[in-house]
């Protein structure tokens, strides 16, 4: 095995690990019950999931489109990233869950199959990026792997509310 063949299994075995502990926390519930916010905050397990399904999603078209994977900065955009945390009316934890996986295959897929992942892309235009700031594929799948381990300690504070039932230990 290569180098960069091992990296890349490396980084797929990390995400997949991640990927299972945040699928893991809604394990056994209704929809209603990934619907329910558990802390002070709006965040729900069915949102979590949602929310990191399509963070990983656009950042994997990153990989591919640059910036252009992105939408304009602007009140509607905003308004999406915020949906994105909250489970809606008609949406259930199947659904969201089919959709994560078929995200996670398209994006392992990608990760198996780029030229290189030192390759960069020019980041889009927004307020929390340095202006002409430019992300590697090998730094946007760590971004797409801290994302999703944050997100899963997150859904295991809101599963150990619920319920008591938790990921680890």
């Amino acid at each position: 095995m290569t180098v960069s063949e091992r990296e890349r299994a490396d980084l797929l075995e990390t995400l997949a690990k991640h990927r299972d502990f945040l699928r893991y926390t809604v394990r056994d519930l209704t929809d209603a019950e990934a619907a329910v916010s558990t802390t002070v905050s709006a965040l729900c397990l069915g949102g979590l999931i949602k929310h990191v399904a399509s963070v990983e999603e656009r950042w994997a078209d990153f990989m591919v489109r640059g910036a252009d994977a992105f939408p304009a900065v602007d009140e509607t955009s905003m308004d999406a990233h915020g949906a994105s945390f909250r489970m809606l009316d008609g949406e259930t934890l199947e659904e969201i869950l089919d959709r994560y996986a078929s995200v996670a295959a398209r994006t392992d897929e990608l990760i198996s199959s780029l030229p290189a992942l030192d390759v960069t892309q020019p980041l889009p235009v927004a307020p929390w990026f340095e202006p002409g700031a430019t992300w590697s594929a090998r730094r946007t799948i760590l971004h797409i792997l801290a994302e999703t381990a944050q997100h899963a300690g997150h859904a295991d504070i809101i599963r150990e509310a619920l319920d008591g039932a938790r990921t680890m230990g």
